[in-house]
This record gives structure tokens, sequence and C-alpha cells, in this order.
């Protein structure tokens, strides 16, 4: 039974926990089965949830059993009916009227009408009207090519379509070589969309890096970084990497440009890594760690150096390591507001009954002891057993007060302003999950504005500037938002990308805006007046401290 309690206890954890479903689950130090499991359960469960309420209310279930919970009985029965020795072994008649009643001949057109009876609930007319966030996949370019993942046989049976709401709608098909839906990215090279749900850890494309699971908004800092043509640049640095997503989708890129180059000039010898190399970093030595499993998983420790535990604001731009450093990539610690994990806590449709907590009766408990921290499983960012290719896994419930998001932008701010004064930087991406103006455009209008920006030729990216794919891009800044306005012309607002949660594009909420820099409108050097905007500046302990509390919420 440790199994289903430990499911009821993560599904019934306060929002106060902090966290996201799969995050809080796999980073708990209180559970007694396993994590896989308990997400499995869940997960499956809760697409039967309201199949397995009409058969435990006409069972009677909950009267009969006094004990049980509504949503332990869900677990419950799922497990009694769909596990592998359930339904196909006993077919119990309550199960089988039902489906008949539905007009489904199989156990899949079943889960399918049940999938589309509950987006109905949920106010949605179908699968076109309904908001899809499907799992992204990006081809990592280092280890392989789209064209090869195309052919393999991890998508070789899948069915192209043109928009995200196909990818849902009759996600299975019956007869042989028929399988999921996927859908080609038009704004991101080398993204693929494939139904939410699908999984892909198992596969040797994913163990060996061929693949790397990210989401869509998060790729567009590199792509407007490096852009379509053949990189002809100098070093890349990524300033606030781990888990590192955003550092092996640079590397993936340059593989991809450097392809290019060769191409052209018809080049036959073998292959050779990019002549550019990246610097990655993150401020805590315990991400860091992540960082560089990740940057070896994906083939890019060849070309990447991950300085663990180093702070992009203590860096020397000056420092001779740094001297060929021409792009910087920036994704500091934001509020996460824009954060829309594909792992929330289901929401289940439950039986009527009697109870509503884990267990009733007097008698409860007597066979297995819970306390507090039981029902609440704890949060422990050094978890093993976090997937480190997944995304945003590490969300927060807790509303971001004024103050605390001024202090935010603030130091977003300087990291920007820092990145400006590297000698040979000509190209910067600034990005965060938020959705607030004050992290996003704010932030923006300030650098713009900004004495270092002025004195050294800085400038935004526009639109007509950036990737073809991108330049396609519908949304875009925003001038105001309630009480705030920001001072941008429109041509700057235009040179803004916005990602916003909820819409028919997939993704959540999230901003990028990229500055440039004209070499020729370069006279000097950094001078001592931008030195003392830089680490040693008056409020920088406290800023710093409110940084890693920061960065220990929000990833990549």
């Amino acid at each position: 039974m440790s199994l289903y309690y430990d499911a009821v206890a993560v599904l019934t954890a306060p929002s106060s926990t902090g966290g996201s479903f799969k995050s809080r689950l796999y980073n708990s130090r209180t559970l007694k089965a396993a994590p896989a499991q308990i997400y499995a359960l869940i997960v499956e469960a809760a697409k039967w949830d309201i199949l397995l309420k009409e058969v435990i209310e006409h069972a009677g279930i909950l009267k009969t059993e006094p004990k049980l919970s509504p949503l332990l009985a869900i677990l419950l029965v799922h497990d009694q009916l769909l596990a592998k020795n359930g339904i196909a072994a006993t077919a119990p008649t309550p199960f089988v009227k039902r489906r008949v009643r539905r007009g489904c001949a199989t156990i899949p057109e079943l889960k399918e009408t049940v999938r589309k009876e509950k987006l109905a609930l949920q106010g949605a007319d179908g699968p076109a009207s309904a908001a899809v966030y499907p799992r992204w996949v990006r081809v990592n370019n280092v280890r392989t090519t789209l064209e090869a993942q195309l052919e393999s046989s991890l998508f070789a049976s899948y069915g192209k379509v043109e928009t995200l709401s196909q990818l849902v709608d009759n996600q299975r098909e019956e007869g042989k070589g028929k399988g999921f839906k996927m859908r080609l990215d038009p704004h991101v090279p080398d993204l693929i969309a494939v139904p939410p749900g699908v999984e892909f850890t198992t596969s040797s494309a994913y163990k060996n890096g061929e693949i790397i699971l990210q989401d869509k908004a998060s790729c567009f800092p590199a792509y407007l970084l490096l852009g379509d043509k053949a990189w002809d640049g100098g070093d890349l640095l990524d300033g606030c990497a781990a888990p590192g997503n955003k550092t092996t989708h640079l590397a993936s890129l340059l593989y991809s440009s450097s392809k290019k180059t060769k191409k052209k000039k018809k080049n036959k010898e073998k292959e050779k890594a990019p002549s550019s190399r990246i610097y990655s970093m993150d401020a805590s030595k315990v991400r860091a760690k992540t960082l560089q499993k990740m940057v070896s998983t994906a083939g890019a420790d060849k070309i990447t150096t991950v300085l663990p535990g180093q702070d992009f604001l203590a860096l020397d731009p000056e420092d001779p390591r740094f001297e060929n450093v021409t792009g910087l990539l920036l994704d500091p610690s934001c509020s996460g507001s824009g954060i829309i994990g594909r792992d929330d806590v289901p929401k289940f449709v439950l039986p009527a009954g009697p109870s509503t907590g884990l267990a009733q009766g007097k008698n409860q408990g007597k066979k297995r002891k819970r306390n507090e921290s039981d029902e609440h499983p704890s949060r422990n960012n050094a978890s093993p057993e976090s997937s480190p290719t997944d995304e945003n896994e590490l969300t927060s419930n807790t509303p971001m007060d004024p103050e605390r998001l001024k202090k935010l932008s603030n130091l977003q701010t300087r990291i920007v302003e820092h990145a400006l004064s590297f000698p040979a930087a000509t190209r910067i991406t600034y990005s965060t999950c938020s959705i607030h103006m004050i992290e996003n455009e704010s932030v923006v209008e300030r650098i713009l504005s900004s004495e270092v920006a002025k004195r050294r030729g800085w400038r935004i990216m526009r639109r007509d500037e950036q990737p073809r794919g991108l330049r396609e891009w519908k949304r875009r800044g925003i001038r105001a938002e309630e009480s705030r306005s920001v001072d941008l012309s429109d041509e700057e607002l235009d040179a803004c990308l916005r990602c916003w949660p909820g819409d028919d594009e997939g993704t959540g909420g999230f901003f990028v805006a990229g500055f440039v820099r004209d070499s020729s409108s370069v006279v000097e050097k950094v001078d001592d007046v931008e030195r003392s905007a830089s680490p040693q500046g008056n409020n920088f302990e406290e800023t710093e401290e409110d940084a890693g509390e920061e960065w220990e919420g929000f990833s990549d």
C-alpha cells in the first residue's frame, strides 16, 4: 500500500511546498515507494479518472469501504482494472458496460474517448480549441542530424502534422506502421513537437545525447544569438547556464554551422569540431555538476569549458581567456512566473463519497504510521534522480511581491550591463521565463539607456536582423502592464520576442531580446567608469544573496 499512500501524499501536498509535481516527487526523502512508480501510477490513473469515477460510484465502493478516500479509491481501482494483469484478465462487468456504452471496441478507443470527455469538462470544444503543451524534442547536431533522426526507428513511424492540436487528435491510430504524430517546428531548426506524455528517457537516442528534451521558448536565446548563417564569429559565453540546455544548444548550432561551412567549401576531409569555444558557468557548484554532466552527455565537452561555481558578475571582462568572446547568452535568475510545467499536478475527477482524506476511521494508520512529512514531501535540489534534460521542473506557486520583482530586475540589469563591457562582444541575448514587464521590457529599456551601452555602441537587435524563424514569430514586446509602461520605440518593442502561456503555440511564458554592437562604432575599451558598475558596487552583497536564493528555485 506504500505506493498508493505515497501517490496520494504527493497529490495532496500544499502548493506552498514549492516545486512542480515531478520535482517534489523525485526530490522527496520521505516516500517509501520508488518515485518512478508513483509518477507512472498518477499519470496513468489521471487519464482514466472519469471512467473510474463511474465504476466506483456504481459499485458503491466508498460506502462499503469507509476507510478509503475518493482519491485513494481511484488509484486502487485503476491498478485493479487497468494494470497489466487487471482488465485483460478479469474484465469486470461495470467496466465493460461503460466501454460498450461509449461504443468502444478496444481499450485504446476507450482511452481516447475518455480523453475527449475530459477536455469537454474543462470547457473545451475539442483538441483544436484547447491549449496543447507538447513534448518538445531538440535534435543535437553534435551527435546526429535531423535527417538521421527522422529516418531512425525512434521517429520513422511518426506521421507529420501541420498544427499542434493535430498532435493530440486521435493520438493513436490503428494499423501496422502507424504511431504517434509529430510536427517539425517552423520557428526553431531541428526542433520536433510530439504529443504530451510521450516517453523518450528510455530510448538510446536520449541516453546517448542525440536528442534533448527542451522547451521551445528556451531554444530562442541560442538561435537568436547565432542565427541561420554559418557562424564566423569568435567564442561564446553562457553566463547563467545550469542545467545546460542552452549551452548544449549553442554547441549544436555551432556544429550545424560548421557543417554548412564545409559543405560550401566542398571540404571532404574528416569532420572537425568548430573552431569557436563555449565558456559555460553557474554560480552554484551543485548545479554546475549537472551542467557538466549534460555537456558531456551531449558531446559538447569537446568545445565547452565549464567553470563550476563561477559567478558571472565576478568575471573580469578583460581576462585573457575571454578576449575572443563575441557572443554572450544570459538567462539569469527570474521570478519564473511564465513556467507552465507539463508535470503540474494532475486534477482528478473524483467519485462522490463520504470521505476526503487519505483514509478514514479510527483505525487509520495501524498498518502504516504516517507523520506530517509523509503527506508533504520535502524538496531537495540535490536529488540525483532529477532529469538534467527536462527543463523548468522547478516552478513556484508563491506570488512574487513587487519589492522582490524589483530586486530581480536590478540584478538582471546588472548582469546584462556587465556583459556589455566584454571587449570583443558584438552580440548578446537576454531571456527570462517571466511574464512580468519589470523583468523584461523594463530591463531592455534600462540597458539601452545605460552609460555603458551608449559608450560602447550597443543597440537592440531589430526584427529584420533576427534569424528567419524568429522574424516570423508574431508575439512581440508590450508597452504597458497595469500601472507600468516603458519608453521604447515601436521598433524596439517589435524586436522583443514574447511567449504567452495558454495560447496556441504550446509554450509557457518567456521573453528574449538581442543586443548588437557594430564594431565600427566602437572607439574605446572598458574604462574606469564602466568598471565601477561591476561586482564591486555598493549593493552587490545583498543582491547576490538574493540571486543565489532565486537560482535554487528556477532552472534553465
